[in-house]
């Protein structure tokens, strides 16, 4: 235990560190996730329609608990009611933590605000048939914007208070926390986090200091994390061959200066960016900054301030929907699996494969787990025992089973169906080049998908990266990979790569495939709606693919301008070029953002909200935008 912690363990922590989170939610099974600061006993109770259905204290069977440092615990709650929970049912919880004296403590009177007007309990909505969808991915703290998973407190809010309906899910679709991209204050507050809670420290192999702890007292360890970060000597054979002139051939990201390298980091940045109740206990100082960084810091630290005034609204709405991730490259680092160089640069260095092997801990402990905890279990059976009382036991071993797992996709039991895809572990690798982008899914994993799709009447299918792109910006991305830089320009779409465009492109054509689709992206930083259908043939399957990016974040707006103008000159509904693309076969219309005549890609930090019927067969998209705006998209005339 560090100095700090010592001092640290004199001041009243917090029960709960963080959540809860609603997880996955069908009629028979409820989860529910959270992080403590004791290894607590907990009692559940459940009732709808004033009936309980479930009231006990949790057994070992109903919660696991994996201890992450000296007061953190991450605890994932799974129960199956003792009756069926009818479709539409708003169910009511009441979540309390067992004292040794037996005595009960209710969450929502641990957690502050954590209940809307005219309740006394948290509560979700048990969808079987959904209708509104809530979706998107990006969401970075220092981003100058307002939180758009404020937008998904607000939509509950309303319908609480008015006896509403509210949406029936929430998809977060990648990049929920950016820990490759890290502003200087929050890379402070995750330091005395570490040192609040006891997160573990861990050996270092490779690295500049031995002992993750002391990478805060290194010279480099703020704004300067670049030179701690794996080297290329190691790789230089690589290096030369597919990273060409970049400084730093390993970790790619262009804001990797506190680019996170401890699995303790990665808890405490989660911690952070879901929840209020550590913040509190955070003094934010710049001790520890250079005089050439303050002015940064400064500015940053701005930012962070206000990111922190709406936690209490965003830990708020998080307990009352169910709450579906998945992963994209900014929750493990910018260009995770881009290409074969990359992921021999990585993995066989044991420093590089020791930081993006914590992200993923992290993301398995915090996002993966809850979507399908049974589909997991094997993964958790296998790596709960690294972790002890003295911290992660065989820490390379417990990476090296999390990098092996395969079964980071899901499917959520709705109607429509929802089909989430890992686009980043089951890559399409290119053999004719280590420069080449990967597909984002290899012929196993997209044969499978088309397994899963066959006989649907509709599918929700949710992908990190838009399935169709904006042409022109594409065209760049393969114009940069021709001359062997697939990585300055994040080269990740799926068009990129002939192998895993001709099958996706194959499942939309098969006459077995669903006849609507619906498919929720982000990944890009603005938002679009495509209506898609093949050319020449009558029984087309109908494709609607909305794109809502990012919650905090969004494109540089100046040069966006000009990447949708652009495209719409070049790739207009009678432009030959159009017939050069992997998509000629298909005809796509764009929906325009209300209001707009001729732009068709809107640049505003929000979260869309879908609204689909029962086959998916009219579907309407909106964008509620962090500044409280809701933007529709509107059909216009087929190219």
């Amino acid at each position: 235990m560090s100095p700090e912690t010592t001092e640290y363990t004199q001041i009243n922590l917090p029960d709960v560190l963080a959540g809860p989170i609603v997880r996955q939610v069908h009629n028979q099974t409820l989860c529910f996730w959270l992080i403590t600061s004791k290894p607590a006993a907990i009692h559940l109770a459940l009732h709808f329609d004033d009936s309980a259905i479930f009231d006990e204290d949790l057994s070992p069977a109903q919660l696991s608990q994996v201890k992450v440092g000296s007061h953190a615990y991450v605890n994932l709650i799974q129960i199956k009611p003792k009756s069926t929970i009818r479709d539409g049912a708003r169910v009511h919880y009441n979540l309390s933590l067992v004292q040794p004296d037996g005595q009960r403590n209710s969450i929502h009177e641990l957690c502050a605000d954590l209940l809307y007007p005219k309740q006394s309990h948290p509560s979700f909505i048990v969808s079987k048939h959904i209708q509104n969808v809530l979706h998107g991915s990006c969401r970075k703290p220092h981003h100058d914007s307002q939180d758009g998973l404020v937008c998904v407190d607000s939509e509950i809010n309303a319908a609480i208070v008015n006896q509403g309906k509210q949406p029936d899910l929430l998809i977060m679709s990648g990049d929920q926390v950016y820990v490759d991209d890290v502003a200087g204050p929050m890379l402070n507050a995750i330091e005395q986090t570490i040192s609040l809670l006891g997160l573990f420290n861990e050996a270092l192999q490779g690295a500049a200091v031995s002992q993750s702890h002391d990478l805060y007292q290194h010279s480099n360890g703020y704004y300067e994390r670049p030179d701690l970060l794996p080297d290329t000597s190691a790789n230089e054979h690589i290096a030369k061959t597919f990273f060409a002139k970049k400084k730093k051939p390993i970790f790619t990201s262009v804001n990797a200066n506190n680019h996170l390298i401890s699995f303790a980091e990665v808890i405490a940045m989660y911690i952070l960016v879901w929840s209020p109740e550590v913040w509190p206990l955070i003094k934010i100082n710049s001790q520890s900054i250079k005089p050439q960084h303050l002015e940064q810091f400064n500015q940053e630290q701005k930012v962070i301030e206000a990111f922190c005034q709406t936690l209490p609204k965003v830990r708020r709405a998080l307990a009352h929907i169910p709450v579906y991730m998945i992963f994209d490259d900014h929750d493990v680092t910018d260009d995770w699996n881009l290409t074969r160089g990359w992921e021999q640069a990585v993995y066989q260095d044991a420093f590089a494969k020791r930081i993006v092997g914590n992200a993923l801990i992290g993301y398995w402990l915090c996002q993966g787990w809850g979507n399908n905890p049974e589909a997991t279990e094997p993964l958790y059976s296998s790596c709960a025992p690294h972790f002890t009382a003295n911290g992660i036991a065989e820490h390379d071993q417990l990476i090296d089973k999390l990098l092996k797992w395969e079964t980071w996709h899901y499917c959520i039991d709705t109607m429509p169906k929802i089909v989430v895809l890992d686009t980043r572990t089951q890559r399409w690798r290119s053999e004719s080049s280590l420069t080449k982008p990967s597909g984002l899914m290899d012929w196993e994993a997209l044969s499978e998908l088309q397994q899963e799709l066959i006989d649907e009447p509709s599918v929700i299918l949710v992908s990190a990266a838009p399935i169709f792109g904006v042409k022109f910006i594409e065209t760049i991305q393969r114009v940069f990979t021709f001359f062997g830089h697939a990585l300055t320009v994040d080269a990740e779409n799926w068009m990129a790569h002939k192998g895993t465009a001709s099958v996706i492109l194959n499942i939309f054509r098969n006459r077995k495939t669903p006849p609507n689709f619906v498919i929720l992206s982000g990944d890009v930083h603005y938002s679009f709606v495509y209506d898609v259908s093949l050319r020449f043939r009558q029984n087309s399957p109908n494709i609607t693919q909305i794109t809502s990016s990012g919650i905090k974040n969004q494109f540089p707006p100046t040069l966006l301008n000009w990447l949708d103008k652009i495209n719409r000159v070049l790739y207009g509904p009678y432009s030959p070029l159009n017939w050069f693309t992997k998509r000629r076969n298909m005809r796509i219309r764009h929906r325009r953002p209300e209001g707009q005549t001729v732009r068709t890609l809107l640049n505003a930090p929000g979260i869309g909200l879908v609204t689909v019927d029962k086959h998916c067969e009219n579907v309407a998209a909106m964008q509620l935008t962090a500044d409280g705006e809701k933007i529709t998209f509107t059909v216009r005339d087929p190219e």
